[in-house]
């Protein structure tokens, strides 16, 4: 943005849920926007962003649509189709592989876009967008975790619908767990919960939930939480302006994500572990 004199407008949040304010992001598209960047899920609350109807704000403009979604990757199915997104990227650690980004982008606007790139580096696709050796390790890792979660699906008779299957399964799976959480935990008045608690709305999110102790600070009911075996992490998760718009900087926030290999006696033995800790 700096590059180009461009300026950067941000979004508000309901702070209530932590959603996106769509209705603010409406009265920020006008006729010079040219670029939309939304994550399709918050790795601080949780929440997802309806990034097809952003999308088509987006192009109504006559602007293009970036989505950010590493934090959505683990737990639902990406559809860069179905979203009409121009750009979207993400990290293969997200869904259980190593440390690989992940750009997708139309091939006209890849083509046509200038890169920052060395001047002995091809121009044509995907060369003129790497900045330098590819990471082939990584690039098999990448591949054997979309394996992974295809070969979750034994019965579908391609990897596309083994995927569409796996996602759909773990979505399935992982919201009940979420909603025995948020159950639990809303009834423990030494704790709050930031981002959408509503058994209703329970498809607006993922199985991530950060929280606040009345008189414990994130960095302390984390290493209590460690003492009982138990993963959690405290801080913004680099989610600062949604930590700022709480009121959270700097402690942040205590977050609990939950996957598809988790079990319903381990959420148990987290709310227990909380309650004893309330």
């Amino acid at each position: 943005a700096q590059d180009v004199g461009a300026t950067v407008c941000e979004v508000n949040l309901h702070t209530a849920d932590c959603s996106l304010d769509i209705d603010h992001l409406h009265e920020q598209i006008n006729d010079r926007t040219k670029l939309i960047a939304v994550c399709a899920a918050s790795n601080f609350s949780g929440s997802v962003t309806p990034v097809k109807k952003i999308g088509r704000l987006a192009h109504e403009a006559g602007a293009l649509v970036f989505i950010d979604a590493v934090h959505y990757a683990p737990h639902r199915l990406i559809d860069v189709t179905e979203w009409d997104c121009d750009f979207l990227a993400c990290s293969a650690y997200k869904f259980f592989g190593p440390h690989v980004g992940i750009l997708f982008g139309k091939r006209q606007l890849l083509e046509n876009l200038t890169p920052y790139k060395l001047r002995p580096a091809p121009d044509d696709l995907p060369g003129r967008w790497m900045t330098g050796t590819q990471n082939h390790e990584g690039i098999m890792g990448a591949k054997a975790a979309v394996e992974y979660l295809a070969s979750l699906s034994p019965k579908a008779t391609n990897r596309r619908e083994a995927l569409r299957q796996t996602m759909a399964a773990i979505d399935v799976y992982e919201s009940k767990l979420m909603a025995h959480l948020l159950f639990s935990l809303k009834k423990i008045p030494s704790y709050t919960l930031y981002g959408i608690t509503d058994p209703a709305r329970q498809a607006e999110r993922v199985p991530t939930l950060s929280f606040t102790h009345t008189s414990l600070s994130p960095l302390e009911l984390t290493r209590l939480l460690d003492e009982s075996g138990i993963f959690a992490w405290h801080g913004n998760y680099y989610a600062q302006p949604v930590t700022e718009s709480l009121g959270l900087e700097p402690e942040g926030a205590v977050r609990i994500g939950l996957l598809h290999y988790n079990t319903r006696e381990e959420v148990d033995r987290l709310i227990g572990v909380l309650q004893e800790l309330a």
